[in-house]
């Protein structure tokens, strides 16, 4: 292949930069663009390193199943420009990452770090979590009931229920959730006006695009966690922060790096991402009054909701890789050091994967998405997520005859994690 024929026009590499294309639907037609034109290409944009762009189900699935030799560590695991890049790296003593967290590491300290808290987030022991997650689910539902008929279900449902689940498991106060929930808002909507914080001096990428951080948003959840780590060393709960403040491995404590980077990852992405699909399910439902109306008639399908509404979501859009040696992948020669963007929301509409993937369907069977990735780096809590989502349709469904939209929806402007910001409805319940 000759380079030409390898490189992604300008104009659509710009799109995979862009937060605004993934907040107004554009990176999907940029995605369609790409499966069919050239489905493993390299993007050259200025400002940032150039990147492969991996957009089929099948590339992506094979790439995530080769952990050792598409690397998470030896550079940025998400979306980064050359300027914040070098900043990182000269604050970090070298090291391409700001944070420590499993998505930042490869094996052997990968299954270690993992190895801490796997046994919380599994069926057996989540079992045991369904009464309390009921009655949260329960008390979301009635909150919704009793606004009258209208409301922002983003706002007023989706973005608490898994809030509350997930710092109920972590250990943190409920008063302290709201703090929780604008810090999250403003790390993973960093380059969104509404959510990230004013820029300044310590947002990084807000020039580039891609996946902006501030960093004082960083130092204030290592503020807050770092009193939780103190008190549960001293005083130790039945909690996840017990667990990750006392943790060792070989038989030393964790670094303080990487205790805060572990509760960051717990509380931001232990919800937000149920989050974006639990409100991308309702917006759907919204618009399919008939998958709606299977649903009533057969709550059996309940699950099938679940792992669609994640599918059609996808919050986390993208992931980078590193190619950690020369290699070949789909006709391309890829050399050690070479950086790619893993594409979930692409490969969960591969027309070669899903039929009528642009459809939004309750009994899609089999639903062979990526959104919770795959390999060893398979999402830790998929099993929490799925069960939140599971039990909030089990309590909401029954009750919600009809629902339709009472606005403009909004997705929020973001290149790593998004999903809906507003979703303003009208609905009777019965």
């Amino acid at each position: 292949m000759t380079t030409s024929e390898i490189r992604i026009p300008d104009a659509v590499a710009a799109n995979l930069v862009d937060p605004t294309a993934y907040a107004d639907h554009r990176i999907h037609e940029t995605y369609d663009w790409l499966r069919a034109n050239n489905p493993f290409g390299m993007a050259e944009i200025p400002g940032v390193d150039p990147f492969w762009v991996v957009t089929k189900h099948a590339d992506i699935l094979e790439i995530s199943r080769q952990n050792s030799l598409f690397l998470n560590g030896d550079r940025s695991p998400t979306l980064v420009s050359q300027e914040a890049d070098a900043r990182i790296r000269q604050m970090m003593g070298g090291s391409p990452h700001l944070l420590r967290t499993l998505i930042h590491m490869d094996a052997p300290d990968h299954p270690k770090y993992r190895a801490l808290t796997q046994a919380w987030f599994m069926p057996q022991n989540l079992r045991g979590l369904e009464d309390r997650i009921r009655k949260i689910a329960r008390a979301a539902v009635d909150k919704m009931a009793a606004t009258g008929g209208e409301c922002d279900f983003v706002r007023e449902v989706a973005l608490h229920y898994p809030l509350h689940v997930v710092m109920e498991i972590l250990g943190v106060p409920e008063e302290d959730e709201p703090r929780m929930l604008m810090l999250t808002q403003e790390l993973f909507g960093a380059a969104d006006p509404e959510l990230g914080r004013k820029p300044s001096e310590q947002t990084l990428d807000k020039d580039t695009g891609g996946q902006q951080l501030d960093l004082g948003v960083i130092t204030d959840f290592f503020q807050y966690f770092a009193k939780i780590s103190a008190d549960r060393r001293a005083n130790p709960r039945d909690d996840l922060a017990s667990v990750i403040a006392n943790s060792k491995i070989d038989g030393q404590p964790i670094s303080e790096l990487e205790a805060m980077s572990y509760y960051i990852i717990v509380a931001t992405a232990g919800h937000d991402t149920t989050s974006s699909s639990t409100g991308g399910a309702l917006w759907a439902l919204a618009e399919n009054p008939g998958e709606l109306a299977k649903l009533k008639a057969d709550p059996s399908l309940i699950p099938g909701l679940v792992d669609e509404s994640i599918r059609w979501t996808t919050p986390v859009k993208t992931f980078m890789r590193t190619v950690a040696e020369d290699t070949e992948m789909a006709g391309r020669k890829l050399s050690k050091g070479d950086w790619m963007m893993l594409c979930y929301a692409s490969g969960n509409r591969d027309d070669e994967v899903f039929d009528a993937p642009k459809s939004f369907r309750v009994d899609r069977s089999p639903n062979k998405h990526l959104a919770f990735g795959y390999g060893a780096h398979l999402c830790l809590g998929q099993h929490l997520a799925k069960m939140e989502m599971r039990i909030l349709w089990e309590e909401l469904i029954p009750r919600l005859e009809s629902v339709e939209l009472a606005g403009e929806p909004a997705l929020s402007q973001a290149v790593f994690v998004n999903g809906p910001k507003t979703l303003p409805i009208r609905f009777k319940m019965a």
